[in-house]
């Protein structure tokens, strides 16, 4: 193996990027020099020649040392925290803490540092320590620093953030454990929607498995919003923004302007258009679904509103701020120009220039149509959350948070300062995705967070919970370190980047405990165990998927369901395999031939997952789920799997509704685009045909299965 060059490891080291990984079977990989060039280069530090290194070493030093203050402080509560104070050598410094609510904590004490001056550019700077007070309460605070030097009096202030030590569950939940729907939400049609599933439909849903089946929550893919015109991105993560919604799921009969609308024919015509041209079978298809139901928006649109109602408007659009306006401004500039910014005039592809404010005010109601959108989806989110608690819910809806957003999107015009350019994020190899995973994202700079007090990711969190009683955070590693992968590189050629995963977890905790939340972290695949203990003690809960839940320690068959984790979602299955009636006849192992994604033979394949199946049917017999002797039908094994969640001591279960109908069909294929129908596959019955949600609060199966589950969370005696 090459040695790699010891300026380009300690450079690499410094800004967090790991020169290789153990892949999950313990092995090192080390990361091509290539792309540790890369990686640096994206943030910011040009490493390609000896000379680049020594001087991105030097302008790192020059950087802190200009600095008064950290730009972002981040600790939990019970913690006294420490800051560094910048200050002419020699001058005096005073520190204080304002809070939150105005209040002054000036009990700051002076610790020792060492550290020898540093000369900036003729001046030396001196670097002193304080240890802030252990009892400052969670919130976003301010820390202060005042100094007197050759150029008289200066103050200086930056972010002090205080976390939840621990987060756990809300008190209304107490010790009880709670299981819930999991539903690709797009999948999910009434006979009333417009041929794709929306917020009334989720309200019925919610409220049917609530009342029915005491059902805690529903959990449900990414909202995010996507293009405002085709062609329309179908994954539900790879949005075009995290912090909006899609509005292609309101329900526009549910808008009270609607009801107002003289000539309601129009939109009556445009649903049964859409309809009539969505009958092509097993497929959703999101580009002549939403242009209908965006013409039929416009007219409503264009209803007078009441005074109340432009009150709570203007309240959203003050709520929302800047960050509205930028979203909506890229909407209105997207259905001119096209989806893809970096293709739009250059001087329309940053969101402040001029240009971008003088379109702005030449199109005010294009661009306030966008912002419209987003109150309407707000207003919708709020009464899903509201029925399903009125119905019973201790949670109500879950959120899931995608892990970055479409590099041509809003967000990525919006934050591109804050974004790392020229790279993406993905995943290294693993037993499912042989290859490694490109995800065509581009992901937060870890220095450029701390620079903005991590704003841009504060309100994307308060976003997923707004209307939430928990939030899924999909591939939570990606708080600690994120895989980057060079433009053009093959996934294996990555590298992971360490984030301040105190920071990121500690503002998760913070944003979901001011919701009164909880927070599941996806924490599958290739994943460090001391990452899955940092979580559990701060309060996160992890997720366990049945068929990846197997005994490392022993004989690597199934773990037994007495030693699966507490502080867990667990399910049977996941989005990115089939369902568990498919999984059971093999066609994750049949469609990742089909599609060239396999790196051995389909044989050893298709053995592997017989072994694993046979392993798992063993133990549901050894524990009396199946009989002792006999073969079991397709149904009473899901049955027996589901019951088998039951006996694990995790908080939280989940019923895949595609299990709970037989529908066969994988939602997402990873590795894949178009060669896969991915997120466009409708909720089906076993035989393959669409089923309506009616039908499903009709279904035995789906019935049955809910009382399953409605039992495996009852108190034990």
């Amino acid at each position: 193996m090459t040695q790699l060059e010891p300026a380009l490891a300690e450079l690499a080291g410094r800004l967090g990027v790991a020169t290789g990984y153990h892949d999950g079977l313990g092995n090192w990989v080390p990361a091509p020099e290539s792309t540790l060039v890369a990686v640096l280069g994206a943030l910011g530090a040009p490493a390609a020649t000896a000379e680049q290194r020594s001087a991105s070493a030097a302008e790192l030093d020059r950087k802190r040392w200009a600095r008064p203050l950290p730009p972002t402080t981040v600790a939990a509560t019970g913690v006294a925290p420490r800051v560094w104070a910048h200050v002419t050598h020699g001058a005096p410094a005073t520190v204080w803490v304002t809070l939150e609510d105005g209040g002054l904590r000036r009990d700051v004490t002076q610790v020792d540092n060492f550290t020898p001056p540093f000369d900036l550019d003729g001046r030396l700077v001196g670097e002193a320590s304080f240890e802030l007070p252990a009892d400052l309460p969670p919130g976003y605070h301010r820390v202060s620093l005042r100094s007197t030097g050759s150029e008289g009096e200066w103050t200086a202030d930056a972010a002090l953030i205080i976390t939840p030590s621990w987060l756990g569950l809300p008190a209304r939940v107490g010790d009880r454990r709670l299981w819930g729907l999991s539903a690709q939400l797009y999948s999910v049609c009434s006979k009333q929607s417009w041929g794709v599933g929306d917020l009334t439909d989720l309200t019925d849903l919610a409220v049917w498995s609530a009342a029915r089946h005491q059902a805690g929550f529903v959990l449900i893919n990414p909202l995010h919003a996507a293009e405002p015109v085709p062609r329309m991105e179908p994954s539900p993560y790879l949005p075009t923004s995290r912090r909006f919604v899609n509005p292609m799921y309101l329900r526009v009969e549910a808008i009270p302007e609607y009801a107002e609308l003289d000539k309601r024919g129009p939109v009556r015509r445009l649903r049964q258009q859409a309809r009539r041209r969505l009958r092509q079978p097993g497929v959703i298809d999101r580009d002549v679904a939403w242009p209908a139901k965006r013409d039929a928006l416009k007219l409503v649109y264009g209803v007078k509103r009441t005074a109340g109602r432009e009150l709570s408007y203007a309240a959203f659009r003050a709520r929302e701020g800047d960050a509205l306006d930028d979203f909506a401004v890229w909407c209105a500039l997207a259905e001119k120009y096209g989806n893809d910014w970096r293709v739009w005039p250059e001087e329309l592809r940053r969101p402040g220039s001029p240009q971008v404010a003088a379109f702005a005010r030449r199109h005010p109601r294009r661009v306030d149509f966008h912002r419209w959108l987003q109150w309407l989806i707000d207003e919708q989110m709020a009464n899903a959350q509201s029925a399903a608690i009125r119905a019973g819910m201790p949670l109500g809806l879950m959120t899931d948070l995608a892990v970055g957003v479409h590099p041509y999107g809003a967000d990525a015009w919006a934050l591109q300062d804050v974004l790392a350019v020229g790279v993406n994020v993905g995943a290294p190899p693993d037993e499912f995705n042989q290859l490694g995973q490109d995800w065509s994202q581009p992901p937060w700079r870890p220095d450029r967070l701390a620079e903005t007090e991590y704003e841009p990711f504060r309100a994307v969190i308060a976003a997923a919970l707004r209307h939430a009683g928990g939030v899924r955070i999909d591939h939570i590693i990606g708080l600690f370190r994120l895989w980057w992968i060079p433009e053009g590189a093959l996934p294996t050629a990555g590298a992971y980047v360490h984030y301040d995963h105190e920071a990121m977890i500690g503002i998760v905790a913070l944003e979901a405990a001011r919701a009164d939340a909880l927070v599941v972290g996806e924490d599958l695949g290739v994943v460090q165990p001391w990452a899955r203990d940092y979580l559990r003690a701060r309060g996160i809960l992890g997720t366990s998927i049945l068929w990846f839940e197997t005994d490392d320690w022993g004989d690597g068959g199934p773990l037994r369901a007495e030693y699966w984790r507490e502080y867990c979602l667990s399910a049977v299955t996941t989005h990115d395999l089939p369902p568990t009636a498919g999984y059971l006849a093999g066609e994750h192992v049949a469609l990742r031939d089909q599609l060239g994604l396999l790196t051995r033979p389909v044989a050893e394949e298709l053995a592997a997952a017989a072994a694993e199946q046979a392993g798992w049917l063993a133990e549901l017999r050894r524990v009396g789920l199946l009989p002792a002797d006999g073969d079991a039908d397709e149904e009473s094994v899901v049955t027996a799997l589901y019951r088998y969640l039951g006996r694990t001591p995790s908080r939280l279960l989940t019923l895949a509704l595609t299990d709970a109908v037989g529908d066969r069909r994988t939602q997402n294929q990873p590795g894949t685009s178009d060669e896969y129908p991915n997120w466009r596959v409708p909720l089906s019955d076993p035989g393959g045909r669409p089923m309506s949600l009616e039908e499903v609060f009709a279904d035995r199966r789906a019935a049955a299965l809910c009382e399953v589950m409605r039992s495996a969370v009852l108190p034990r005696n």
